[in-house]
């Protein structure tokens, strides 16, 4: 069968890639087209466009490029009509796939797919009504959607699994390299504890969040800091170690880190999080991921006009958390330090809660525990594969 999928940024391009391994495995005979990345390239097929002619992020980034994704859209939505395929496969990215599965339910007979279910528990919620309309099956990788889309919404989807179970639980299955090896590799102290600092993959997060993330966690990197609650610091004080975007050049991080006790690791999040004690953590798969790994952490996130945020957080938006790990336990597991709650003195003072011998910190493992039960075992690009694949083939006999 033919496959047409669609990405519109790195990990959608990860995430696609994997998929169409396990369709590969369930189907001798697929084919692909698509817009993607060099990992979906990897995998065969034929690629339209790279997804970096996609992705604009931000009203002033896309109102300057208007031209260049309304152009996109067209090409994309002509090469669907002439390459005729069996089903088109829509993967998160939902400003730009959404406008496209409108396209091919209107004029087309083709099935449409959606893996990795738009964040409408999140915002835009209104666009529930696009997706009963347009999309013929959904397939999430978060439990807590399944009451969302089908409790709340009378929308029937596929919970297949989370990527990131089996993506953290591969990495640490094979990996080998010791924390000395590590430390050594990186040029840092194999005998001082690492604080790992994730503050996001986007150059707006890192200038909004790591300055802070530094300076709450900075005290810890002396001996004589004070690591709050009346405790002494440790014998070796901790070293603080940035995770490093892989797109993001290192000078960008200069201005942050320079005259400041952290180093860097660029494009080893899992290695880093493998050898940390504890880590600061921005919104997003990056608190998941620090979950899965075991590492207790503090989310922190920077947002505009902090008091009207909160206000609207309580009062407006329908969602209860900004962390994915607080939103698979449907309650507070990590504290989510944002808007008003985003200031160094409370991010230091969580932080210290997570050191080691601390109640925090033990409690939040066994919460860890629960997560990760929550997410189940299934694999899930394999498990929805064979529910695609046997759906298609289905309809297929039909006709």
């Amino acid at each position: 069968m033919r496959y047409y999928l669609i990405v519109g940024e790195a990990s959608g391009d990860l995430h696609a890639s994997r998929l169409m391994h396990a369709l590969k495995s369930e189907d001798s005979q697929a084919e692909f087209r698509f817009f993607g990345g060099d990992l979906m390239a990897a995998e065969g097929g034929c690629r339209v466009k790279h997804y970096k002619e996609l992705a604009y992020m931000g009203f002033v980034p896309v109102l300057l490029h208007l031209r260049t994704i309304f152009s996109n859209m067209a090409m994309c939505k002509r090469d669907i009509v002439e390459w005729n395929p069996d089903v088109v496969i829509l993967v998160d990215y939902p400003g730009f796939n959404l406008d496209i599965a409108k396209f091919v339910h209107a004029e087309t007979r083709i099935p449409v797919y959606y893996y990795i279910s738009p964040k409408i528990w999140a915002w835009k919620e209104w666009r529930i009504k696009r997706i009963k309309r347009d999309i013929d099956e959904l397939f999430s990788i978060l439990p807590f959607e399944v009451p969302f889309f089908e409790g709340k919404h009378h929308f029937k989807i596929h919970y297949v699994g989370n990527p990131t179970v089996e993506e953290v639980d591969g990495f640490r299955a094979s990996y080998q390299e010791s924390c000395e090896a590590f430390c050594l590799r990186h040029q840092l102290d194999p005998k001082r504890p690492i604080i790992a600092l994730l503050a996001g993959s986007r150059k707006q997060e890192i200038k909004d969040n790591l300055p802070s993330m530094i300076r709450a966690a900075a005290p810890l990197a002396e001996k004589s800091g004070d690591v709050g609650q009346g405790a002494q610091a440790p014998m070796e004080p901790y070293q603080l170690v940035v995770a490093g975007a892989p797109g993001i050049d290192h000078d960008y991080y200069e201005p942050f880190v320079g005259g400041q006790p952290v180093r860097m690791v660029t494009g080893e999040t899992y290695q880093l999080l493998a050898h940390s004690t504890v880590a600061l953590v921005t919104s997003g798969t990056a608190t998941l991921e620090t979950a899965l790994f075991g590492v207790p952490q503090v989310v922190c996130y920077k947002t505009p006009l902090p008091r009207l945020m909160r206000f609207a957080f309580n009062h407006i938006i329908q969602c209860k958390f900004i962390s994915l790990v607080n939103l698979i336990a449907d309650r507070e597991v990590v504290q989510e330090l944002f808007a008003d709650r985003f200031r160094v003195d409370e991010i230091r003072g969580e932080l210290a809660k997570l050191l080691p011998g601390r109640q925090g910190r033990q409690q939040m493992m066994r919460d860890y525990e629960a997560v990760r039960a929550a997410l189940g075992k299934e694999v899930a690009p394999d498990n929805a594969a064979h529910i695609m694949v046997k759906m298609l083939k289905r309809n297929a006999d039909k006709c």
